[in-house]
């Protein structure tokens, strides 16, 4: 990921697109802190998963974490084969009424 800031976008922001438009994403720093992020507009642009993780993140229903799993937040849960997390989910808000 390219990064750019306030003022650079502003004079480079032809650039910045057609970079853009070639699948490069661009974070937006002001005083080296992020502020926006420059993405594709184009749907499909990603394919599989990835591509659905990424139009929903664009639609504001996800947001990826901004830091990696550290060990002090212990391992990640393992579901048993053929569970579902939104089942266990479900039951739980039910058990909880």
């Amino acid at each position: 990921m390219k990064t750019a800031s306030i003022s650079q976008t502003k004079n480079r922001l032809s650039a910045l697109l057609d970079e853009v438009r070639r699948g490069e994403t661009v974070l937006i720093l002001d005083r080296g802190r992020p502020v926006a992020r420059l993405v594709s507009a184009v749907a499909g642009a990603a394919e599989g998963a990835a591509g659905r993780v990424e139009r929903l993140e664009r639609a504001g229903v996800l947001r990826r974490p901004e830091r990696a799993r550290t060990a002090e937040m212990g391992p990640a849960p393992k579901l048993p084969r053929g569970s579902s997390a939104l089942r266990a989910l479900l039951a739980e808000r039910e058990e909880g009424r």
